[in-house]
């Protein structure tokens, strides 16, 4: 937050020697501390802030999950693998969901986790140029996870997990709190509905929406990432990225947008004096393979088109219908999402079908998200080619795991995922892997400084057609007497 702009070293870590230094910011002072410490000890206190009471889970009966053999974790109807990887963070391996009408152990996907982070910085002056990160591949999503916070990361009925790593001379060390496991209820509805007076039928029936969620939180130098991965009763995996952290700032002479030339790009925003909120990119690859009843399955893509009426046949002018296109080969499922041309992603089983007849399957549905805007041949976008579509599907290989390559520092972009799936094989009916791209751009403002509130995406992986019918239609709604006896204070 306070940084001494335009000094640049360039060191020879082979030999150990300073090479060159350089200084273009003789006239750019170090910005003022004044307000920039985040801590809560360090606050003043505020007559404007109304304090919140506090809201706490509490699960008198325990846990509705439990964990296996340190790893197993089986929750409602769902039972997977969970493990730390000092490189991914969090690997979920194994997931399977018990079917309620038939009581199987189906397969959904046999291992997922985040392949990659990239966040390349908008500025290409020379103190900036370089600063574009692989943060899973150059320094370890997970050797970056930092103890959870106990009440604060984690409510508290959370259950916690250590990590178990080798630091660099190979010697072990334990990670602690690095994942926590808790059940979650935000308030939410799994369904409802009620029937309509005119009915004369008073009915109305209601669920309440219970989660579970797996995270860990990594603070990759100045940024934190909160990665959620919430399973829910009705089959659906929902997975969440958070941003915070503090902002990657540069110096300014500047006090005032009043002072900055109409001509000159600041790349950034001046967040506060002297102090340039730089713009730039996060974008997190998620590596899913997905084994849906089984390890051969195919991607299809079910394309809404819109098809015109003749006034002959009916009053209205259009409607839209569904395409199904069942890919080949992998270039035939890199996939850049658009707005006025939209699809829905399927991972189905063509071997697997409902009594109806449909494949079943699970689909990729996007939340919001951004799409990297750098030219093809710009050397970082050229190692983070894996961003240059937001869905990929490719045939499965035990050694394409990591969309950067297995060996990310000083690479080239000649082992990424772009290169794997360019070369084309075969897709329909066999092991495939889904990658997922979730991003963000981001043009800092004056409410990021000094501490950044968490801004969030996420994307859901979602039965279509795996089930005969809605699969929580046994789940009960609640009765006052199941719930703790919690003495309630009036509101003055």
């Amino acid at each position: 937050m306070r940084p001494i702009e335009g000094l640049t070293a360039v060191v020879d870590l082979d030999t150990q020697e300073v090479l060159k230094i350089v200084d273009r910011g003789a006239t750019i002072p170090i910005p003022a501390s004044t307000n920039t410490d985040y801590r809560f000890s360090a606050q003043k206190p505020s007559r404007n802030m109304n304090r919140i009471s506090p809201i706490s889970t509490e699960q008198p009966a325990g846990p509705s999950f439990t964990v296996d053999d340190e790893h197993i974790v089986k929750w409602a109807n769902w039972e997977f693998h969970l493990r730390p990887d000092p490189r991914a963070g969090v690997v979920i391996s194994r997931a399977m969901f018990r079917d309620p009408d038939t009581g199987e152990m189906r397969n959904v996907m046999y291992k997922g986790m985040p392949s990659e982070l990239f966040v390349p910085y908008m500025d290409p002056t020379e103190g900036w140029y370089f600063k574009t990160y692989l943060d899973a591949g150059e320094y370890g999503f997970g050797l970056q996870a930092m103890p959870l916070d106990r009440l604060n990361d984690c409510p508290n009925n959370a259950y916690f997990m250590d990590g178990v790593f080798a630091a660099s001379d190979g010697t072990p060390y334990v990670q602690s709190d690095m994942i926590c496991i808790f059940e979650s209820y935000a308030g939410d509805i799994a369904w409802r509905h009620s029937e309509s007076p005119i009915t004369g039928m008073e009915i109305r029936e209601v669920r309440p929406k219970m989660t579970l969620v797996v995270r860990m939180a990594a603070s990759v130098g100045n940024y934190d990432y909160i990665v959620d991965w919430e399973f829910q009763m009705d089959g659906l995996i929902k997975i969440k990225v958070g941003l915070s952290g503090i902002l990657m700032v540069k110096g300014s002479p500047y006090t005032n947008m009043d002072q900055v030339p109409s001509q000159e790009n600041l790349y950034g925003t001046l967040i506060s004096e002297n102090v340039i909120g730089v713009i730039h990119d996060h974008y997190i690859t998620f590596y899913l393979d997905m084994d849906v009843d089984g390890s051969d399955n195919s991607f299809m893509k079910v394309n809404l088109k819109k098809e015109r009426v003749s006034t002959s046949e009916s009053p209205r002018k259009s409607y839209l219908k569904a395409v199904r296109t069942v890919a080949k080969t992998e270039k035939d499922a890199q996939i850049k999402l658009k707005l006025y041309d939209p699809s829905e992603f399927h991972i189905i089983n063509p071997n697997k079908k409902t009594k109806v007849g449909n494949p079943v399957g699970y689909k990729v549905v996007p939340g919001g998200t951004a799409a990297s805007l750098l030219v093809l041949d710009d050397p970082p976008q050229k190692r983070a080619a894996f961003t240059n579509n937001q869905i990929w599907v490719t045939q499965y290989n035990r050694s394409e795991e990591w969309a950067s390559g297995f060996f990310t520092y000083q690479s080239h972009g000649d082992d990424t995922l772009e290169t794997w799936s360019n070369r084309d094989r075969p897709i329909e009916n066999k092991d495939i892997v889904l990658w997922y791209t979730l991003g963000f751009h981001h043009i800092p403002c004056q409410e990021d400084f000094p501490i950044m509130p968490t801004v969030s995406s996420s994307f859901d992986l979602k039965p279509v057609n795996f089930f005969e019918r809605n699969p929580i239609l046994h789940m009960p709604p609640n009765i006052i007497e199941d719930l703790p006896a919690c003495q309630s204070v009036a509101a003055s």
